[in-house]
């Protein structure tokens, strides 16, 4: 049987290659020990849009009720978020999620979630990776004799999701906006979820396809051209809200289709956060979050914390201290008085209220955060390249060879998590391996876009030569 390793988010692999019944069986079983081990009893179990996602998640269910596990599983698709809430509502102490996020439609993958309701520390992680046995079991307790044991229930996460949204918004003052408002589900899980907590919203992509028409859910710029182009042709929409696979993380657009990326985000929330709702606590990013979120916080007041790439790291801060606002640079978004976890949904209805309660454009919010830190742009490419080149590149990075990147030489250089480059042209530069796909990201901070973009190609052409 192949080797299976947890990633940054869980274990993640090919549909029918690595990913297959069996395998998942493998996964499940550990973290059946893992819960015997620490006297657990309960776990909730959900599956995204993508390929076979019940079949696998039944599976595992199965195990589950093998090692005498109760187990609650959702009657149909449903986000990472609904989990998460669930296992926290629920009073479980663990979450699966049959998912691989943002990842290309030929793979799926398996999440851990803690009692918290919101991702397993690293610890745990780590604990349940150690279990994984060799072989997968053979003989597992059918469906129906874990019902007949009382060890199996179906539930509908997503009223359990829906109710709690309509009493922690002000749904009411969201759906009286004057403007319409995009939502793309990218066929993820949020597809369902969004247009049912705002009837009115102008949906794409809002269908069950787990192909997702052949493009990798994830909520970036160049993945999201048809997006822009519905927002930019009808002049009605002031906002577009984007959500991945499993709808954890957010990708926007504002009033001229013009996309504004997570950095954006983290800004608004914690204005408005703070600002708004007069709220105050931690603020937790992740080493590749602009540097003007730290700016902002201190403005504020406010204590900050840089953690390694991962909301994990994030979510463990989360559980054990008071955090306003946590983020990571990849759309996942975390805000106090919610569960410790990325939701892409809430993180737009967030916005979304911050519109309805200022009664300003999405453009016009951005100013005010830009009033208080300045205007910057943020870009990134991901350089598909050999394992050969891609350990050549982080060999340089580690005996820090690097000295410029074209005219742009390195003044400080920074090893959190990554490779993070402070330019003498007023930008940073990040340089990191994928955790789960054959990848070199390559991040760019600078005072615009033009300047952006500049500095990433001079990388790139130092890179790859």
């Amino acid at each position: 049987m192949s080797d299976i390793k947890f990633g940054t988010d869980g274990w993640r692999a090919i549909i029918a290659d690595d990913y297959t019944v069996k395998n998942v069986i493998r996964v499940a079983e550990a973290a059946a020990l893992f819960m015997k081990e620490r006297a657990m009893q309960k776990v909730v179990i959900g599956y995204d849009c993508r390929f076979g996602g019940k079949m696998f998640a039944e599976a595992a269910a199965q195990v589950m009720g093998s090692h005498q596990l109760s187990v609650v599983i959702c009657d149909h698709v449903a986000s990472t978020p609904m989990v998460s809430l669930a296992v926290s509502k629920l009073n479980a102490d663990l979450g699966i999620v049959i998912t691989a996020s943002h990842n290309p439609p030929s793979y799926n993958g398996f999440k851990l979630k803690s009692s918290l309701g919101g991702p397993s520390v690293p610890a745990d992680v780590a604990a349940v990776e150690k279990h994984i046995p060799d072989i997968p079991m053979k003989h597992l307790v059918t469906l129906d004799k874990m019902k007949e044991k009382n060890l199996l229930a179906y539930i509908n996460l997503e009223d359990l999701y829906y109710n709690h949204v309509m009493a922690s918004f002000d749904i009411e003052a969201i759906r009286k906006v004057p403007f319409r408002i995009g939502y793309d589900a990218m066929y993820g899980a949020g597809y369902l979820i969004f247009p049912r907590i705002l009837p009115d919203a102008v949906c794409l992509h809002c269908d069950y396809n787990p192909s997702f028409h052949g493009q990798a859910p994830e909520p970036i710029e160049r993945n999201l051209v048809p997006f822009s182009e519905m927002i930019k042709a009808d002049p009605l929409i002031k906002i577009g809200i984007a959500n991945d696979g499993d709808a954890d993380r957010i990708g926007m657009f504002d009033e001229d289709g013009m996309f504004v990326d997570a950095h954006h985000i983290l800004l608004l929330l914690l204005y408005y956060m703070y600002k708004i709702k007069g709220m105050t606590g931690k603020v937790v990013i992740s080493f590749s979050v602009t540097d003007k979120m730290v700016q902002l916080a201190k403005k504020f007041g406010l204590e900050v914390e840089v953690t390694k790439i991962g909301f994990k790291y994030i979510a463990e801060i989360m559980a054990k201290e008071d955090v306003l606002v946590g983020g990571e640079e990849s759309g996942g978004l975390a805000v106090k008085g919610h569960i410790p976890e990325r939701d892409g949904v809430w993180m737009g209805l967030v916005i979304l209220e911050f519109m309805a309660k200022t009664g300003k454009s999405l453009r016009q919010l951005i100013q005010l955060v830009y009033d208080e830190v300045g205007p910057f742009a943020f870009d990134r490419d991901d350089l598909h390249i050999t394992e050969e080149v891609k350990q050549a590149v982080l060999a340089k990075c580690h005996g820090d060879q690097y000295t410029s990147f074209g005219p742009y030489k390195i003044e400080r250089t920074e090893k959190i998590d990554g490779f993070k480059y402070y330019l003498d042209n007023n930008s940073w530069l990040m340089i990191r391996a994928s955790g789960t796909e054959p990848v070199l990201r390559v991040y760019c901070e600078a005072p615009d876009r033009v300047k952006a973009r500049a500095t990433l190609d001079a990388a790139k052409k130092e890179l790859l030569g």
